[in-house]
């Protein structure tokens, strides 16, 4: 289609739609506003022919590829025969057959009891919702009035909505919210970027263990749940941490009676090499949140899974101890199509092993992009690549705020038909797994010469 078509979609779009995560003053100008017409495999597609590599997954929610046919069939199959049931006195088998499904794949740990039962929620912050709300609820029905709080890591994202909010420690998005949050206790990130002198990563999560038992012999009484994303946390720059962390996590959740909830909503279905991120670590959490790419970044779908133990705490005559919590949506039949078509995927195309190879690809082109003088830290876990940017490589040493460098860097990769959108001055790959040879080079190759370009005057 001509170019113009996107001058009139922009000023369509902005006269009627607020985005989020942005600054509505900036676009059109400082901020690009792409008008996308459709998607196929890795490559988003404008309105006026120009081809984008979508190298963020879509907000790390595209698994497979754009419009992956066998996605789209099994929602068009299901919208042919239920596209929606209260999920309250009833049932269907999409919603049944993936609950089996995922209890099927979630991580086992000996000697525990396996995760046994999923509620179904809309999207990532609900689901924290969810799990935050199970683990206080389950404690008063015991009696256990004390146990009031939670205990979350620094730097840490779980969501936007006010409970998801409260146990997020980034400023940028709680700040001005702030009044309107429960109160959490947030304990040292385990993020090895922080590692000091002569430490190596698995030093830098030992110490931090160390902090978090401290903080637990303090306030485990009073603590409902530890929420934490295992491996990397990933709204707060990608900051990524050794599995031993989650081990000493689970120890001390234990020791002290505390839920551990795993927030593996960005980090799972194959993101950092295994299928769930606490699989690294041999651990298996009480409770587990899933969505992003549960449905391969088709449809909006959130899973909690828990243990029978959490589930058995809410069965009373009363229905006040009964888990009220409730969504319209609630396991939508098409959205759980989507979901086992998906995890079918997986299987059929031997995901992961052919993940383990591109990841290995994605390092040997990541690695010289380290040299670069500006580049302080290049980290990996599975498909995410991470590249921190500070003035001189210095990590003590960040860019001024005023440099933006990492939205220079954003537009420079855009002209080139990349998304690369940045987190603050931390650009990173977190591409669909369609990735092919090709495509990554050019993900590359322009990473490289929109660094160069951001930095370049930069202070």
């Amino acid at each position: 289609m001509a170019q113009g078509t996107d001058h009139r979609m922009i000023a369509r779009d902005l006269a009627v739609l607020w985005h989020p995560c942005t600054q509505m003053r900036e676009h059109p100008d400082t901020l690009p506003l792409v008008p996308i017409a459709r998607g196929e495999g890795a490559w988003l597609i404008g309105h006026d022919g120009r081809r984008y590599l979508d190298a963020v997954s879509s907000w790390w929610t595209n698994l497979f590829g754009h419009a992956e046919p066998r996605i789209a069939r099994a929602i068009a199959e299901q919208a042919g025969t239920l596209e929606q049931v209260i999920l309250a006195g009833f049932s269907h088998e999409p919603a049944v057959a993936l609950a089996e499904r995922l209890l099927a794949l979630a991580p086992r740990e000996a000697g525990r009891a396996p995760l046994a039962k999923v509620f179904y929620a809309d999207n990532g912050s609900a689901g924290v919702e969810v799990a935050l709300k199970m683990a206080f609820h389950w404690f008063r029905n015991r009696g256990d009035t004390q146990r009031t709080k939670f205990i979350a890591l620094e730097n840490g994202y779980h969501g936007e909505t006010i409970g998801a909010l409260s146990v997020g420690d980034i400023p940028l998005y709680r700040r001005v919210y702030a009044p309107l949050l429960a109160e959490a206790i947030f304990a040292p990130s385990p993020d090895a970027y922080l590692a000091r002198d002569g430490e190596s990563a698995a030093d830098c999560a030992e110490r931090a263990a160390a902090e978090l038992r401290d903080i637990l012999q303090r306030h485990g009484h009073e603590t409902c749940a530890l929420i934490l994303e295992p491996r990397v946390q990933c709204a707060g720059g990608m900051r990524m941490h050794d599995p031993v962390y989650l081990k000493r996590v689970r120890e001390l959740c234990d020791a002290h009676g505390v839920f551990l909830i795993a927030d593996e909503i960005a980090v799972g279905f194959g993101r950092t090499g295994t299928r769930f991120a606490c699989e690294q670590a041999g651990i298996q959490p009480d409770l587990m949140c899933l969505s992003k790419g549960l449905t391969g970044g088709f449809l909006p779908l959130a899973a909690v899974l828990a243990t029978q133990a959490i589930y058995d705490g809410f069965l009373d005559d009363s229905r006040e101890r009964a888990f009220l919590h409730s969504h319209s949506y609630t396991g939508n039949p098409l959205a759980c199509a989507a979901a086992l078509r998906a995890q079918a995927i997986f299987d059929e195309d031997d995901v992961l092993a052919r993940n383990v190879r591109t990841a290995a690809r994605m390092t040997e082109l990541a690695a010289p992009l380290a040299d670069l003088p500006h580049v302080a830290d290049v980290r990996q876990a599975g498909m995410i690549v991470a590249f921190e940017l500070t003035r001189g490589g210095d990590r003590n040493t960040p860019f001024a705020a005023g440099s933006r460098v990492g939205l220079h860097a954003y537009r420079k990769a855009l002209e080139r038909g990349v998304v690369l959108r940045p987190l603050g001055d931390i650009l990173y790959w977190m591409p669909p797994y369609c990735v092919d040879e090709d495509q990554l080079v050019l993900l590359a190759d322009t990473t490289r010469e929109a660094i160069a370009h951001a930095t370049k005057d930069a202070n």
